[in-house]
């Protein structure tokens, strides 16, 4: 079993890290869709609890479930990308690496130009439809029951989208520069 530990990927991974501020940006965002993670948590089981026990369900947990794994997703997707744990295919890239290295970084340049290109438009495409909500003051819920306004969870995509356009053209940058961050970190 000891056989199994890659020794020098420890010492890598526990070595002092420069001060990078993206990465302090991205990883604050996903902290906080880890506390709003936890808390949903805390909501639902608070739910199920008064539900269960109590016969008093909490009103619009469902709502906020929905609504917030979006919210989460998008708040934790440009440290993801930063880290590079997003699902990809390694082993197709990292056996052109071997055996091209030139042709191998010129596809993960591509990958990342068009990963932030992608990251890009999902934030473009989302700030109409932020802003349009906001003016009409849309909401989710059941009016004189419970209601959300839908326009901060339209942010927050327009927030992630940027995010994960930030970290691929940081990616790409660090590529094209030959300073390729290793896998997870």
């Amino acid at each position: 079993m000891a056989d199994d530990i890659d020794v020098s990927a420890l010492a890598r991974a526990s070595a002092p890290q420069p001060f990078d501020p993206v990465r302090l940006i991205l990883d604050a965002l996903a902290a906080i869709g880890t506390v709003w993670t936890f808390g949903l948590m805390l909501l639902i089981c608070a739910d199920v609890i008064g539900r269960s026990f109590l016969s008093m369900p909490i009103t619009g947990v469902s709502e906020i479930a929905a609504h917030s794994i979006v919210g989460i997703v998008f708040l934790q997707i440009g440290a993801t990308i930063y880290g590079k744990r997003m699902t990809r295919a390694d082993f197709l890239i990292e056996g052109v690496l071997h055996r091209h290295p030139a042709v191998g970084r010129a596809i993960e340049a591509l990958f990342l130009l068009i990963g932030a290109a992608v990251m890009a438009f999902v934030a473009w495409a989302a700030w109409p439809g932020m802003w349009g909500s906001l003016a009409s003051r849309e909401f989710f819920g059941v009016q004189g029951l419970f209601t959300v306004p839908t326009w901060p969870f339209r942010a927050l995509i327009i927030l992630g989208g940027s995010a994960g356009a930030l970290a691929y053209l940081m990616l790409f940058v660090a590529e094209i520069g030959g300073r390729r961050k290793p896998a997870g970190g």
